[in-house]
């Protein structure tokens, strides 16, 4: 029922960002399995018994296990019960974070060792994984939340997050306000405005932002205003979304 109530946040969240609802069809998996629970869990010991031990626990990182941590016996079998959603739910697009990639690649071997062979394997589509905004953060941690923006943010926590965000002068590498920028405001806007002290200038493209970035000749005191400015934009209509009705009573049961 929790996963279900942020599942239902989820959809709620691609509605207010424009999402095109008119051909998608959400199904909730665990309904899905006790209409055919045999099929399901015949599917999921088929993988089981196909792979080794060794070869389940190098999946375990989707869950943030080390694969020479202690794990409880659930925690090793979760990979085989995600492998055998891709072909329960009939998914030929795989569409999940980088980190998801090693139970995909699983899901992709699986269909060479089952009888008979499953000739048309699944897409792996793997997306980028933003960087924490805290210095040395790979990724956002639910446990920090100032490591990451939400989709509800307000203007002041958002405003907060970025400030103190990591963003050496002059450095690409591990800088997540760069990483912002190219992979969310420029894929959003396809451009971004920054406002210098003398001029202001807009960048077409990412790269020509980032040489101006390494040369110094974009420092983060400038930058940071302008991501900022542009996640607002984006996050406005969500934040509307979420202030009345429905969505205002779901957002408040998912923060409870």
């Amino acid at each position: 029922k929790k996963i279900q109530v942020v599942g239902m946040y989820m959809i709620e969240i691609w509605k207010a960002v424009g999402m095109d609802m008119q051909n998608v069809q959400f199904l909730w998996a665990s309904e899905e399995i006790n209409k055919r629970p045999d099929e399901y869990w015949t599917r999921v010991m088929e993988v089981a018994r196909l792979n080794s031990v060794s070869r389940i626990q190098r999946c375990c990182t989707i869950m943030g296990r080390a694969e020479t941590e202690e794990m409880s016996s659930a925690q090793v079998f979760y990979p085989c019960m995600q492998c055998a959603d891709v072909f329960f739910l009939k998914a030929d697009i795989c569409q999940l974070g980088l980190d998801q990639r090693k139970v995909n690649m699983l899901a992709r071997e699986y269909c060479d060792l089952t009888k008979p062979k499953i000739k048309f394997k699944p897409i792996i589509l793997s997306h980028h994984m933003l960087a924490g905004l805290k210095e040395g953060q790979e990724k956002m941690s639910k446990s920090s939340p100032d490591s990451a923006i939400f989709m509800e943010d307000t203007e002041e926590d958002l405003a907060r997050k970025v400030k103190k965000a990591f963003c050496p002068p002059e450095v690409v590498e591990g800088n997540p306000v760069l990483d912002y920028c190219k992979n969310i405001i420029f894929g959003f806007f396809g451009e971004m405005k920054i406002v210098y002290k003398d001029e202001e200038k807009i960048y077409s493209d990412y790269s020509s932002m980032e040489e101006d970035y390494v040369n110094g000749k974009l420092h983060p005191s400038d930058l940071k205003p302008a991501v900022i400015q542009c996640l607002n934009k984006i996050l406005q209509p969500v934040r509307d979304h979420f202030a009345s009705g429905e969505p205002q009573k779901l957002l408040s049961l998912v923060k409870s």
